[in-house]
């Protein structure tokens, strides 16, 4: 290839130079330029290296298909790995290196493997890596896997805008078929979003179809005056944005690139309705030797000529297939090159111009050249020379975001490719997606000058023909390993592409599955409708983990949650930690922490405390649905709650094992407040919303989330009643009316509330939900009043302490990943309830009815000494060794109760009470008695107190 940049034309700003590195070595572009087409113009020919034998490759196409262009590019101090040359915007300064070469593309130390091919073709290492033992190969295979080079002291400098958006219609693809779809949109006030991962409006036209006009305007002017009026109708254009995939609810992810050094911004789009200008991509031809450094698409070609004012040889061989690319021939010869148009078709246009030279049903059979193409060979043996050669197989519609979206392909025999076979509900497909290959099929209701029409032959590659046939550049696979894998009965398009990696990774098949596909085909003797094609997954081209990440990094990773009350607190003198990650008071006062705990507890047992409970979930479930739904969700029949009542429940996995345990409350026949745990407010929510798409009506219950809309304040304790009658809390607090476990309504002021009498501490407790924006003026006013009940604010520490010395477990840190209902004492719904629930059948296998399962029980400690250490494992004694039977999941000191006092899962634990085990903790032996969780009113009576 001899390239050279013309003196005039295209888009780039040649009073703007840009300094760049490849490979070390010195080069110059302009502002304007791609990576790709600075080194083109350089005549650079050797880009890259093949991901297994290391062949040298150069660049073959212009946009994202390009298979062989993937460089680490370092900007401004910082390292992006594995990008397409062709799709990044050239810079000052820029550090590009090859991937999969060392030191250099032009001269790889690994390229010596090519030699050895024949013995590793596709699948070669599946046998024979497999004796004596895959592991000892394992870590020098994977050192020699993987394109591209990670730096490994990267830092994010600044988060990557993450932006939701809803539109009427998304158009994806600048083309004539997409601004034309946008303007007829926003011709009937619509709004409109379009995206285009080019770096300008007009796709393929601005370059193919430079001659034509549209309704008197050349295709330029035509997409210029479109583009402006799209503007000025609001719509919103996004260059250098890709939509790299579609996803459940018709959701298009875009990843937007903007080439200044910002990060990625990632937009998640909800249209009402997308329409797919994707285009379509030119098809390689199969020959010998068709990976050769010098051999382009010819779409590539006039790409780099029109746009970037590239001329990619002087002596061009262009072979082609069909009509699209006599224009091509014709502007190159115009730039000054020597082409050799050799077209298989023998009925064909007489094309007349003093460089041309044309020869009519003739085909390439072979490249030659060492390092990059010098000659092309023919049919019958002609060779030709030549500094470049292009080449064109006919255009293949993209329709990977399409089939993402479950749409189904058909064969479409006059194209000889697979185009849409229908419209999918929201997702329209149009233009060279949909099989247009021209612009009078695209733009019908406009008036085009005279056009080609589009006609082709096949030129598939064919079984048992010499050479090394390429069929995917980016993979290493020839026709011979298809040929392979048809062989040894992988004959599924989706075994073909596992067993040679056809189509695989970042590439996604696009210049290389309709050739793979026609080959096995025709060696299995199916048609290629017959043998179908893969499925295409997201992303279309790939996406920087960290425009995924966005601004979750860091402290924002998992952000913590904050109280509405937060500097009240810390006004208040209170120390916070995290828990179930929220930021939340642990204790109150600057003392010893265990003595403010202890006063804290002691407060709450003899008089009245105050504790911020904010943090539980507040989840409603609505509808004529909801108490049948609530039944299937929890382990504990809900529909037999009366409106004004609370349960406490427990949530299950579908193993049964328990997942939450909360209350829910009822508050009318068709409204309940899921009140589920801190930590697991957002999983319990996912959750509800899973099953209820799966089997519910979704138009019959309804789900919101109104946890961060309430503060929730807890008046707990013996004179709790007392401070809730002298509060002024308008509500009806009588004890026949709101018994424990009932919940009402009231007034603060003019501010709504819910009172309800629940209780995680054992005493009377009073629970009072207020609009969080209106929780300080309660909290001031519950403050005040306290000070005449001698009421101490509490924090987290000493409600976990209170819980336990009532047994009151705390899933997750009292129970494990096996827990289930019958090992915490609580049989009664798997025997009585009659309609099915999650995790039911679980409930009934073998391993959930083992006599020897771990059970939750207390235990005091038997030999005198301190309290038990949490996490310490209860142990016997088996053939000489110590067996874990159990372990120790909380333990405290109880200044209720003036001793030590613990929670555990120990083995049979329910049948054994009063039986004294071994404790065991880093070698020291304790010993404790099994006993009933609850350590404090086993009746109850101060719930009522």
């Amino acid at each position: 290839m001899t390239a050279r940049r013309l003196p005039t034309g295209g888009t780039i700003n040649r009073d703007r130079p840009l300094r760049f590195t490849f490979d070390g070595k010195d080069y110059v572009g302009f502002a304007g330029d791609t990576i790709a087409s600075a080194l083109i113009a350089a005549n650079q020919r050797i880009i890259g290296r093949s991901f297994k034998y290391h062949r040298p490759r150069g660049f073959f196409a212009a946009g994202s298909e390009e298979p062989n262009g993937v460089v680490d590019v370092m900007v401004d101090g910082r390292l992006s790995p594995n990008e397409r040359a062709t799709m990044v915007a050239l810079r000052e300064g820029m550090v590009v290196r090859s991937v999969n070469a060392s030191p250099t593309a032009e001269a790889d130390r690994k390229s010596f493997l090519d030699r050895f091919s024949r013995f590793i073709p596709s699948a070669f290492y599946y046998k024979t890596f497999i004796f004596p033992n895959w592991h000892l190969y394992d870590g020098s295979i994977r050192a020699m896997a993987g394109l591209g080079t990670i730096d490994p002291d990267w830092r994010k400098d600044a988060p990557s805008r993450q932006i939701n958006q809803s539109v009427d219609l998304l158009v994806v693809g600048m083309g004539p078929a997409g601004l034309a779809a946008a303007l007829a949109a926003t011709g009937e006030g619509k709004q409109v979003m379009l995206v285009d991962e080019r770096s300008e409006a007009g796709g393929a036209a601005r370059h193919h179809d430079a001659e034509v006009t549209i309704d008197g305007l050349t295709v330029s002017d035509w997409i210029e005056q479109t583009v402006a009026i799209l503007g000025e109708r609001g719509a919103l254009l996004l260059t250098n944005t890709t939509a790299f995939g579609i996803y459940d609810h018709g959701l298009v992810a875009l990843n937007q690139r903007h080439g200044d050094g910002q990060p990625d911004t990632l937009w998640r789009v909800r249209p009402r309705e997308t329409v797919l200008a994707t285009g379509a991509i030119e098809r390689p031809l199969p020959f010998a030797e068709n990976d050769l450094p010098g051999i382009l698409s010819v779409d590539a070609a006039l790409f780099y000529l029109k746009r970037k004012a590239i001329l990619v040889g002087e002596t061009i061989v262009l072979a082609t297939n069909n009509s699209a690319t006599d224009g091509a021939a014709l502007a190159l010869a115009e730039a000054g090159a020597s082409v050799t148009l050799i077209d298989q078709r023998s009925q064909r246009p007489v094309l007349s111009h003093p460089r041309i030279r044309l020869f009519s049903g003739r085909r390439i059979t072979a490249a030659k050249g060492k390092r990059a193409v010098g000659a092309a060979i023919l049919d019958d043996g002609t060779e030709i020379a030549c500094d470049c050669l292009l080449v064109s197989g006919g255009y293949t519609p993209t329709v990977h975001l399409y089939s993402q979206a479950k749409g189904k392909l058909t064969f479409d025999e006059r194209l000889q490719a697979f185009v849409p076979e229908a419209t999918i509900d929201g997702i329209r497909v149009v233009g060279a997606a949909a099989g247009a290959m021209t612009l009078a099929e695209i733009l019908k209701d406009r008036t085009i000058s005279a056009t080609t029409p589009y006609e082709m032959e096949t030129a598939w590659p064919e079984a048992g023909k010499k050479g090394r046939i390429w069929i995917d550049y980016q993979h290493d696979v020839t026709a011979k390993d298809v040929e392979l894998a048809a062989r040894e009965n992988f004959i599924s398009v989706e075994h073909l592409k596992r067993y040679t990696t056809l189509g695989m990774a970042n590439d996604q098949g696009k210049t290389s599955n309709m050739n793979g596909l026609a080959l096995m085909a025709a060696i299995t003797g199916r048609s290629i409708a017959e043998t179908g094609t893969t499925t295409y997954r997201p992303p279309f081209t790939p996406v920087s983990l960290q425009s995924f990440a966005g601004s979750r990094s860091g402290p924002l990773f998992n952000p913590v949650r904050r109280l509405p009350l937060e500097q009240q607190h810390r006004a208040d003198g209170a120390v916070f930690l995290e828990y179930g990650g929220w930021l939340r008071p642990a204790y109150f006062g600057k003392g010893v922490p265990d003595e403010e705990i202890r006063r804290e507890v002691l407060a709450a047992r003899q008089s009245v405390a105050l504790f911020d409970g904010s943090t539980l979930g507040k989840i409603e479930v609505i509808g004529p649905q909801a108490a049948e739904f609530l039944d299937f969700m929890f382990y504990n029949t809900v529909s037999t709650l009366k409106p004004g009542r609370c349960r406490y429940v427990f949530m299950l996995t579908e193993t049964g094992v328990v997942y939450d345990d909360g209350v829910v409350v009822r508050l009318s026949d068709n409204h309940f407040v899921v009140s589920c745990s801190t930590s697991h407010v957002a999983g319990v929510h996912a959750a509800l919303e899973d099953w209820r798409q799966d089997r519910f009506d979704r138009k019959k219950i309804f789900i919101h989330n109104a946890t961060p809309n309430w503060a929730t304040l807890t008046v707990t304790g013996p004179r709790s009643r007392d401070l809730i009658d002298a509060s002024g809390i308008k509500a009806d607090l009588d004890d026949a009316s709101l018994p424990h476990m009932a919940i009402t309504d009231g007034y603060f002021g003019a501010d709504a509330v819910r009172v309800a009498r629940v209780s995680f501490t054992g005493d009377r407790s009073y629970e009072i939900s207020i609009r969080a924006d209106r929780a300080e003026t309660l909290w001031g006013h519950l403050k005040q009043v306290g000070r005449g009940f001698d009421a101490c604010l509490m924090g987290s520490e000493a409600l976990l302490l209170l819980r336990a010395e009532k047994g009151y477990l705390i899933v997750g840190k009292d129970t494990d990943g096996l827990t289930r209902p019958s090992d915490l004492g609580l049989d009664g719904p798997l025997k009585n309830k009659t309609v099915e629930f999650v995790g039911r059948r679980s409930l009934m296998m073998e391993a959930a009815r083992d006599e020897n399962r771990q059970q939750f029980v207390g235990l005091e400690v038997a030999d005198g000494g301190e309290m038990l250490p949490a996490g310490a494992h209860s142990v016997e004694r088996l053939s000489g060794r110590h067996r874990s039977t159990g372990y120790v999941t909380s333990s405290y000191m109880s200044p209720t109760l003036g001793k030590p006092i613990a929670l555990g899962l120990v083995e049979r634990g329910l049948s054994r009470m009063g039986e004294i085990i071994d404790i065991r903790h880093f070698g020291t032996m304790r010993k404790a008695r099994i006993v009933t969780p609850c350590f404090l009113d086993p009746k109850g009576e101060r719930l009522h107190a």
